[in-house]
């Protein structure tokens, strides 16, 4: 007689059990610590106990941070649409705090960025919403340039003219030559 353990099925169902038993008590413990993302036309109105960090992008909507301290803490971005900004799709509006994330958090370059975005090993997005993106997203790529050369320095001991290679490199960093040689010339 076989025995029920040695069936595939039945290792299937035990470890799918497990899992979801696992996720259950993960969730519970993690409600009231999420980070969500909402898009409202107007913002709602906020308790005394709570401040709110708005910033924008040329002719994109404006992207709030609430952060509210009640019994559990939560953190909330919320997108507040201009009624010139509903025609807008999603899928750009997704796409622009993803690049806002990677430009200035990252200090990616104007093409890495791009092709994060629209990678399908990165963020899937279409071409046309990346390049929207692209367009409004606010920030200083000689900036990004120095911020990622001061890395390679700090943290790799690379000389000017490896981190300027790094720079503009088609598998490195994919700034403009420009943005790495104001990068290389700002070094300390």
């Amino acid at each position: 007689m076989n025995k029920f353990y040695k069936k595939p099925w039945v290792w299937f169902v035990l470890i799918f059990i497990v899992i979801a038993i696992g996720a259950g008590l993960e969730f519970k413990d993690l409600e009231g610590q999420k980070e969500s993302f909402s898009f409202e036309e107007n913002s709602s109105s906020e308790s005394e106990s709570s401040t709110k960090e708005s910033f924008s992008y040329k002719g994109s909507p404006t992207i709030t941070k609430s952060t509210t301290s009640n019994s559990e803490k939560s953190n909330q971005i919320e997108v507040e649409e201009s009624k010139t900004d509903s025609s807008i799709p999603s899928e750009y509006k997704s796409a622009l705090i993803k690049a806002d994330a990677y430009a200035n958090k990252m200090y990616m370059s104007k093409q890495g960025l791009y092709d994060q975005l629209t990678s399908e090993y990165g963020e899937k997005f279409s071409p046309e919403a990346a390049q929207y993106a692209i367009d409004n997203v606010k920030t200083d790529w000689n900036k990004n340039a120095l911020k990622k050369a001061e890395t390679y320095q700090n943290e790799m001991a690379m000389s000017p003219d490896a981190v300027y290679d790094q720079l503009i490199s088609e598998y490195g960093e994919k700034f403009t030559p420009e943005q790495a040689q104001y990068a290389v010339n700002n070094l300390k």
